[in-house]
């Protein structure tokens, strides 16, 4: 290992490219020289990232969507193995994404080359095969779910639960009146949250469903505001919203977080924005709808009862999920209306969500990430 460590990355997706980038931060404070080269998006970037194809590329979800790309996958694949045999790094890191990750996993072994996978595949869903893949290619698995650790355990998989990254990420800019001064929001008014996704993919789908159930409550008494994800393409995103009609109607872009604390209750895709929701304290229905083959697909091969990860963490059907057929904009309403203050159910979900708080917050992945990227370097270093 010369003076220069030089770490490639790969993380397909908006949420993977947050998490690493934090500890990429953490990293460039310890005193090392690092080159940072591979796959993520503009958060790791900032960082030094040198990035060797565009980003949005990789935003595809469900087995149909993923076989269309298949030719670009391949060429991926071809130009990370050309990668390691030209300029072979000291050390990879692979987040999520494992449809990919995990072939890149198996390549890197190959090279001799040791793999951190932070952030481990959804083997406890699905695809559970997954594991003995982790441990045949993985020097070190860094879990950011606190039941993942137990379950690899049990099959001698290198792992460690680390911490969730949005315990560090989330902050709050704004209080309330402020966010509505900057969004020309009237604070007198309840306000309701949409979340359709950070995929185009997703908001064509999502985001017709969301506003036939957000143009139900009366724009007298109530703000809708509808989260644009900076990933998604504007006149795309414009063009779904330019002729509801409604006044109440407000475009948030950027501001995640705090639109989050202030909303009274929010409709978000299923996905890491329904746990940040969640840790950051607000109720939220979980909403999911796939290309129906995909859908059909994974009805038959998903091992778990739930699809949102706040319910899984907890054990528990805390949150309501609306998935497939039963995601109409009459379901969404009453789901809402059941979460609204003032209703029992409401206080239920706010103790409940207190709980997934604490215990997402009892270990911070900027710090154990590093430590794991430091054993590694010195024992295959």
């Amino acid at each position: 290992m010369g003076a220069v460590i030089t770490i490639f990355w790969l993380a397909g997706e908006s949420s993977a490219d947050l998490h690493c980038a934090l500890i990429m931060k953490a990293l460039a404070k310890d005193g090392k020289k690092y080159h940072h080269i591979g796959i993520g998006g503009p958060q790791m970037r900032a960082f030094g990232l040198k990035a060797l194809f565009p980003f949005e590329r990789f935003a595809v979800m469900g087995f149909v969507e993923v076989i269309k790309h298949l030719k670009f996958f391949w060429m991926v694949e071809r130009r990370i193995k050309h990668q390691f045999e030209a300029n072979k790094p000291d050390l990879v890191i692979l987040a999520d994404y494992p449809g990919l990750n995990l072939r890149i996993a198996h390549l890197a072994d190959e090279f001799r080359i040791p793999v951190l996978y932070y952030i481990a595949p959804q083997f406890w869903a699905w695809k559970h095969e997954r594991v003995y893949k982790l441990k045949a290619s993985v020097k070190h698995t860094a879990c950011i779910l606190p039941f993942e650790e137990d379950m690899l355990s049990i099959h001698n998989v290198n792992c460690s639960y680390v911490g969730h990254p949005i315990a560090e990420e989330i902050e709050h800019k704004l209080d309330r009146d402020g966010f509505a001064r900057f969004f020309h929001l009237n604070p007198q008014k309840k306000w309701l949250g949409f979340f359709p996704g950070s995929r185009n993919s997703e908001v064509k789908r999502m985001l017709p469903i969301f506003l036939n159930a957000a143009r139900k409550w009366d724009e007298k008494e109530y703000e809708i505001l509808i989260s644009k994800s900076r990933g998604i393409n504007h006149q795309f995103f414009m063009d779904l919203v330019s002729n509801t009609g409604m006044r109440n109607l407000n475009i948030i872009d950027g501001y995640n977080y705090d639109m989050m604390k202030h909303c009274e209750v929010l409709v978000s895709t299923s996905g890491t924005v329904t746990l940040e929701s969640s840790y950051i304290g607000t109720p939220t229905v979980i909403c999911y709808k796939a290309n129906l083959l995909s859908y059909l697909i994974a009805k038959k091969l998903i091992r778990v009862r739930n699809i949102g990860l706040p319910n899984l963490i907890l054990d528990n059907d805390v949150l309501p999920e609306l998935v497939q057929h039963d995601l109409t904009p009459e379901s969404i309403n009453n789901k809402v209306t059941e979460m609204m203050p003032g209703s029992p159910r409401r206080e239920v979900v706010l103790l409940e969500l207190g709980k997934l708080r604490a215990i997402l917050s009892n270990k911070k992945p900027s710090v154990e990430v590093p430590k794991i990227i430091e054993q590694l370097l010195i024992t295959y270093g």
